[in-house]
């Protein structure tokens, strides 16, 4: 009987004999990460030499696509082939599943050297040198990102700061925990809600960890685009300052590993729009609590029984870190 990893196997076979030139491949295996998809590794051969490739796709390979607030896996391959049209460092897309491949919804990219995990970026003596320049390669990043012409996207659910307050304000009375820092924080971003006069191309999720980095060269691929939307631009710089993405380098508020004033002063010079510190708090703000939030609907899987594993639990219980976070945000104001 043919296993379901013997059956991809097959899969990629086929599709690196049409469309890589090599007919077999070798060292398949999941990697670890990415809660909502699958992410394989993989090598593919051709003329006695070995690609590193990274297989992308849906749970299962099933066909499951965009759902809730994320999109699906075709369009975020458009979005990193768009990306990398505009100059932005992300993996290049090499080919996008068909139905008749039976693998399910997916994509194939090239294998990017680097690290993902947050901890090691912000303490680890390997990153040491390249730590400095960081915040200024996201600032660049970004500009290029929130360039990329809107009207070359494919179709993108557009959220604004006032749906997007009302979506997590929504979520937040259904699960029904009460939370006066949360209702200060819910009440104080209606009070300093920014002009819906800015829309680009927004990641939606950009952050330490999801950001590939490499010791010597700094930033070397942005990942994880399945929250990409349209909206305002200063969203990507708040959400990557939250205090839950710096893994305790605290006192360095872009990604554990830099300074506020380096980013901004990077994006404008990469062509980015002048950034308004004011606007980015509230992103900020906004993001603190939309991850408080989510910390709750962690917690909620549990008690209800649909998944009663520890991480649950445990994510869950840090809805009262964010509560901190916004209360130190809210008394600076």
């Amino acid at each position: 009987m043919t296993t379901p990893t013997e059956q991809l196997a097959e899969g990629l076979t086929k599709i690196a004999a049409h469309h890589f030139g090599g007919a077999t491949i070798t060292d398949l295996k999941r990697l670890s990460g990415g809660a909502s998809q699958e992410t394989w590794s993989f090598k593919a051969h051709k003329d006695g030499e070995a690609e590193a490739l990274i297989l992308r796709r849906a749970p299962g390979g099933g066909d499951g696509n965009a759902s809730g607030t994320a999109v699906g896996l075709e369009t975020e391959a458009k979005l990193i082939q768009l990306a990398a049209d505009a100059g932005v460092v992300v993996p290049t897309v090499r080919y996008v599943a068909l139905a008749a491949d039976g693998l399910g919804s997916g994509f194939i990219m090239n294998h990017v050297h680097g690290e993902t995990l947050g901890s090691k970026i912000v303490r680890n003596d390997e990153f040491a040198n390249v730590r400095p320049k960081l915040a200024r390669q996201c600032g660049e990043a970004l500009a290029k990102l929130h360039a990329v012409p809107v009207k070359s996207l494919p179709p993108l659910r557009v959220s604004p700061a006032v749906e997007e307050i009302a979506r997590y304000r929504e979520v937040y009375k259904t699960h029904g925990h009460p939370h006066p820092v949360f209702d200060l924080a819910f009440k104080w971003l209606s009070d300093n809600l920014p002009a819906d006069d800015r829309q680009t191309l927004v990641h939606g999720d950009f952050r330490n960890g999801n950001i590939m980095f490499d010791a010597t060269d700094g930033v070397s691929a942005i990942l994880d685009w399945e929250l990409a939307h349209v909206g305002d631009p200063m969203e990507d710089m708040g959400w990557i300052c939250v205090n839950s993405w710096r893994f305790g380098g605290i006192n360095k508020p872009v990604g554990g590993f830099g300074d506020r004033e380096e980013m901004f002063a990077s994006y404008e010079a990469s062509g980015g729009p002048k950034v308004d510190p004011d606007r980015v708090k509230f992103w900020e703000v906004l993001g603190t609590l939309k991850w408080g939030v989510m910390c709750t609907t962690m917690y909620e899987a549990f008690k209800s029984g649909m998944d009663r594993s520890v991480e649950r639990a445990a994510i869950g219980r840090r809805s009262s870190e964010t509560e901190i976070d916004l209360l130190y945000l809210l008394a600076a104001d």
